[in-house]
């Protein structure tokens, strides 16, 4: 046996040794999370879809919309399903410890599994969600175009930034408990700082550089791009690549630095 194949297989092993835990844990989550509803996963799906219809309802029935692009209730879902991830992942990794305080000492995993599959069954949530987007595309006759070939491009992306924002506040918040308030009031700004319900052409020259620094243009951007090509801004998307590996050192480094702490904390 040489010894490329010797690391290789050690490599995999590595690898099963954490996918099996975490496919475990993600649909352990999901299941608990539906056990006891009527709807099931519908539940993750009306959320969107309802804020949808009522921001559509507003802006084409109420007022005159001078934002978005035509179908208008498409631009919104293809923006606010995977807000409803992020939103879901970084909200729930404020008590990815906190939750399961008996799991987390007892069981000898690598503790990032408890961020990770939060990250996941917030994703396959999104993944579930995406034939009501289909749905709606057909019924108001929105044209697709080559760059929906992107989505998966987006999706990656999106979950490299989950996992990077968990990393940084699963351990945090278990010595400041506020952080977990504060998280939610910075979500909250940030839905209205994200292009969800515009887009980024929308605003003002002034503001328009800003857009950059926050890396879910970039990645509303690559979502939207199938549908509406005139979204497609690679800058934007270069600076959600540049903010996403950012956080994604900084998460690591926090987490490795913390984590020991932490687990002493809970």
């Amino acid at each position: 046996m040489t010894a490329q194949s010797t690391v290789a297989r050690g490599t995999r092993s590595r690898w099963l040794a954490y996918w099996r835990p975490l496919s475990l844990l993600t649909r352990r989550d999901l299941k608990v999370r539906y056990s006891t509803s009527a709807l099931g996963y519908l539940w993750s799906i009306l959320d969107p879809l309802v804020m949808s219809l009522i921001y559509w309802f507003v802006f084409t029935q109420v007022f005159e919309r001078s934002v978005g692009e035509e179908p208008y209730i498409v631009f919104l879902l293809t923006a606010l399903l995977p807000w409803v991830w992020f939103n879901g992942s970084v909200s729930d990794s404020t008590r990815a410890f906190l939750k399961d305080v008996k799991l987390v000492r007892s069981v000898a995993l690598p503790r990032s599994i408890w961020v990770n599959r939060i990250v996941a069954s917030k994703g396959v949530e999104f993944l579930l969600s995406i034939p009501v987007l289909a749905v709606f595309a057909v019924a108001t006759g929105a044209q697709v175009n080559i760059n929906l070939l992107l989505f998966p491009l987006a999706i990656i992306l999106q979950t490299a930034l989950c996992v990077a924002l968990g990393l940084i506040l699963a351990p945090l918040v278990v010595f400041f408990r506020d952080l977990e308030r504060a998280a939610k009031l910075v979500l909250k700004f940030m839905f209205y700082a994200s292009p969800i319900i515009y887009s980024t052409a929308d605003l003002p020259e002034a503001l328009q550089p800003w857009a950059a620094l926050n890396p879910l243009s970039g990645i509303f951007s690559l979502y939207r791009a199938g549908f509406f090509p005139d979204q497609l801004n690679w800058m934007l998307v270069a600076g959600s690549v540049a903010m996403t590996a950012l956080l994604l050192v900084i998460g690591s480094l926090v987490f490795r630095r913390t984590i020991g702490s932490a687990l002493k904390e809970l």
